[in-house]
């Protein structure tokens, strides 16, 4: 219980630098869920996804295939073939941005705190 002890005197102590620190987590998990598409596609596009569930490589795909295959690859695979599909990766992409931005703004925050 300690740990969350010293959180709310944190919280309370820099209300402002913990605001920041969630908006930036959200606005960067909300850019990557508004831009799930195109930045799945650029990773199927470069190769780093494999194949889709045709066998086809993603690489070798383009617009709405390339997409659909990019974010149903970073979902685990397509629904008929047991994975969460496009929704799963468009969730993948958005915890990823999330994540980025939660560490990055708590890096900062940690960076410029008093000891």
């Amino acid at each position: 219980m300690s740990f969350f002890n010293g959180l709310r005197e944190y919280v309370s102590e820099n209300p402002f630098k913990v605001a920041v620190a969630i908006a930036a987590t959200v606005a960067t998990g909300g850019a990557a869920l508004a831009f799930a598409g195109p930045l799945a596609a650029v990773a199927g596009g470069a190769g780093l996804l494999g194949s889709a569930s045709t066998g086809t490589a993603i690489s070798a795909l383009s617009g709405a295939a390339l997409t659909n295959a990019s974010l149903a690859a970073l979902g685990g695979g397509a629904l008929a073939a047991g994975g969460a599909g496009m929704a799963g990766g468009t969730m993948v992409v958005a915890a990823a941005g999330a994540t980025t931005g939660a560490v990055v703004s708590g890096g900062i925050v940690a960076s410029t705190s008093k000891s």
